[in-house]
């Protein structure tokens, strides 16, 4: 009997385990019940978490954090930087502001010889490209040297992009040559006009700077991608027809970008006066380059083959024309470039002329367009290399390296995308690139300009001409087109009105265009109606999701806009009414019967309401209940709930608020679950 009791009390017999295990289930049904209890008051306890949120921040808590963090970020940090000893604070706000000294640090001499060789690349398209566009800008020949000079130094210790390319663009210069006649008459009084050229780069880096330093970049961005790309576009053919004067060898010529006018002061030239000795070796030239880039763009090894083609064309041009004597016989050409390294051109900044308001708007838009570009641009290539750029810090530095420019005879620099891709393309690793670039320019200003002489202008123009290409990107337009058609008309009329109007026109046009839109998208924002996911607690659009199931006579609709207010809440309310009246029409002539009794709105969309808002719900509420139907709100976000409660709309809600759209179902459809 010993040994049968031993057996059943041994460690694996069925009696010990039963005794073993009794303390466990005594355990486990003491969880289970709390996992009742809490399951049963887990409804209320998650409507009280709503409720009873904390305040959110106050409207002076907000602006305060919003110029501390946003408007003044460094501050902070050189506060902290107060706390250190010896010379790391000051070590640490100069990293802040130059970041070469980061990465100088690592900074090793592979990669010298890669930056030396894409600088030099670099050097041979910027030295062309740069004359043509101080042409383009109404400008003597030189300035397009000076501004491949300091800007770029400037940019290379501010920077924070690896790969562009700072100098003269063709965009920025049509802008200068088109809005700045119209204060100041280039041909009657050339002074005047550099000077208001170089008064307009100093407001452009007042702008830029500020931009950068407040944190303001978002201004840049109402200029929208696509009304860029036709932009873009439009300038590209604008540019590329302003050419025709120095393909030509048009004398008299028209200040106007438009097409029509362009073409007809060509029209009327082509029958008066013209050369076609100049035409002949401009379009010879342009076909060179084209062919050099079409053989480049098939081996990646021949990178350097359109890059330097613009400087072989100037070069042989140079030389056939000097050989030939070929401006004796009418072939035009650039003459004096005076030498030298950038003069200072402080005291011919114009603050006390008559039209200065007019300027700093000219300003403000080369500013914008410059920055649009070059953010572009930096972002692209940073993309494709991994790394980040910083936006502020980019807009700072365009803005010294402008201000620095205005005062040393440069007019607008900016990030060139043509040259950006020929520096990626030449291999370069760090911004010294556009240091080496710079010390060319600086070579050649000293040494070369006397060779310059007999250059002709239609090579100029070819050679801008040759750049236009780049600008046009059809495979972009259709992708807006085929995506947002919206975004093609900011395309189109930015495109339009640059091609038929003016360069401001069509800027106005793709703004407006693109304002317009977002008014259409606040005041009349969608609303859906959703459905359960089978087999889940998701719920969805049941237009975009046809298998999600309706759970009538509950109506669950969501609000597709961030913020409701008197713009758009009277839409809201009759879109909300109509659907949840519209099935008690059809079924009154039918069996009479309602359709929807409760209508649950989701507020997971909305992060904020004001006064005109929450009288539409309020009087969305009184025709619900007019009509016998009843209306819950699920998860409204802080500041909704807040001002909800405020405004006393919550207490007449009675206790129809909950956590999530699946649990208002749930407490409508179980009305024991709801007591509970």
């Amino acid at each position: 009997m010993n040994g049968e009791r031993e057996q059943e009390n041994a460690p694996g017999s069925p009696k010990h385990f039963n005794q073993t295990m009794a303390p466990l289930d005594i355990e486990s049904n003491t969880a289970a019940q709390e996992m009742l209890d809490h399951e049963k008051n887990g409804h209320a306890d998650r409507a009280q978490w709503v409720l009873n949120a904390p305040e959110p921040p106050s409207l002076w808590r907000e602006l305060k954090d919003c110029i501390s963090e946003s408007l003044l970020p460094q501050c902070s940090n050189f506060l902290s930087s107060r706390n250190q000893h010896g010379y790391k604070p000051v070590l640490s706000v100069l990293r802040a502001i130059f970041p070469i000294i980061t990465w100088s640090r690592n900074y090793k001499a592979t990669k010298f010889k890669n930056d030396l060789l894409a600088g030099l690349t670099l050097a041979s398209l910027c030295i062309p490209q740069g004359i043509g566009y101080a042409t383009l800008a109404k400008l003597d020949p030189q300035y397009g040297l000076y501004t491949s000079v300091i800007p770029p130094l400037i940019y290379a210790v501010m920077g924070t992009s690896r790969e562009i390319a700072i100098g003269p663009v063709a965009v920025v210069s049509l802008l200068l040559s088109s809005m700045i006649p119209k204060v100041q008459d280039p041909e009657a009084n050339p002074i005047a006009y550099r000077n208001l050229v170089l008064t307009t780069t100093f407001f452009a880096g007042i702008f830029q700077s500020a931009f950068g330093l407040f944190r303001l970049g978002f201004l840049v961005d109402f200029l929208s991608h696509a009304a860029i790309v036709g932009f873009m576009a439009g300038a590209a053919i604008v540019i590329g027809l302003q050419q025709l004067k120095g393909l030509l060898a048009i004398t008299h010529f028209t200040n106007k970008t438009d097409v029509i006018s362009v073409l007809k002061a060509t029209w009327i030239s082509v029958h008066h006066s013209w050369n076609p000795h100049n035409f002949i070796l401009g379009c010879s030239f342009l076909s060179f380059i084209l062919s050099a880039r079409f053989v480049g763009k098939r081996n990646k090894k021949l990178f350097w083959l359109p890059a330097i083609a613009p400087l072989v064309s100037v070069a042989l041009s140079t030389l056939i024309v000097f050989l030939t004597r070929a401006d004796k016989h009418g072939v035009k050409i650039i003459k004096h470039i005076q030498r030298g390294l950038n003069p200072s051109s402080v005291h011919q900044l114009q603050f006390n002329d008559p039209h200065i308001g007019q300027v700093a708007k000219i300003g403000l838009i080369v500013a914008v367009v410059a920055l649009t570009e070059a953010t572009a641009v930096g972002r692209s290539f940073a993309s494709i290399k991994g790394y980040h750029i910083d936006g502020n810090k980019e807009m700072v530095a365009m803005g010294i390296m402008n201000i620095a420019g205005s005062f040393s005879s440069c007019y607008v620099a900016t990030g060139s995308f043509s040259r950006s891709a020929v520096n990626f393309s030449a291999g370069c690793e760090t911004a010294v690139s556009n240091i080496v670039m710079s010390i060319t320019v600086i070579i050649c200003l000293e040494f070369f300009t006397r060779l310059l002489y007999f250059t002709p202008i239609a090579i100029l123009a070819s050679i801008i001409i040759s750049a236009l290409p780049g600008l046009i990107d059809l495979n972009e337009i259709y992708n807006i087109w085929k995506v947002d058609k919206l975004d093609f008309l900011a395309c189109t009329g930015a495109f339009f009105g640059v091609l038929f109007a003016s360069v401001e026109i069509g800027l106005l046009a793709a703004v407006t265009i693109s304002f317009v839109k977002i008014i259409i998208i606040s005041i009349r924002p969608g609303t859906e109606i959703l459905g359960r996911l089978p087999g889940t607690d998701t719920f969805c659009d049941v237009d975009q999701y046809p298998m999600a199931i309706k759970t009538p006579p509950a109506l669950i609709i969501r609000v597709k806009s961030g913020f409701l207010c008197f713009a758009n809440a009277n839409f809201v309310k009759e879109n909300i009414m109509k659907w949840a009246t519209e099935g008690d029409e059809k079924d009154t002539k039918g069996n009479g019967k309602k359709t929807s009794q409760l209508v649950i709105l989701d507020m997971s969309n909305l992060t904020n309401v004001d006064i005109a808002g929450i009288a539409c719900l309020e009087e969305l509420r009184k025709n619900l209940v007019s009509n016998g139907i009843e209306l819950a709100i699920t998860n409204p976000r802080w500041q909704v709930i807040h001002k909800l409660k405020l405004a006393n709309f919550v207490g007449k809600l009675g206790e129809r608020v909950y956590l999530s759209v699946g649990e208002a179902v749930d407490a409508y459809l179980n009305p024991k679950m709801a007591a509970i």
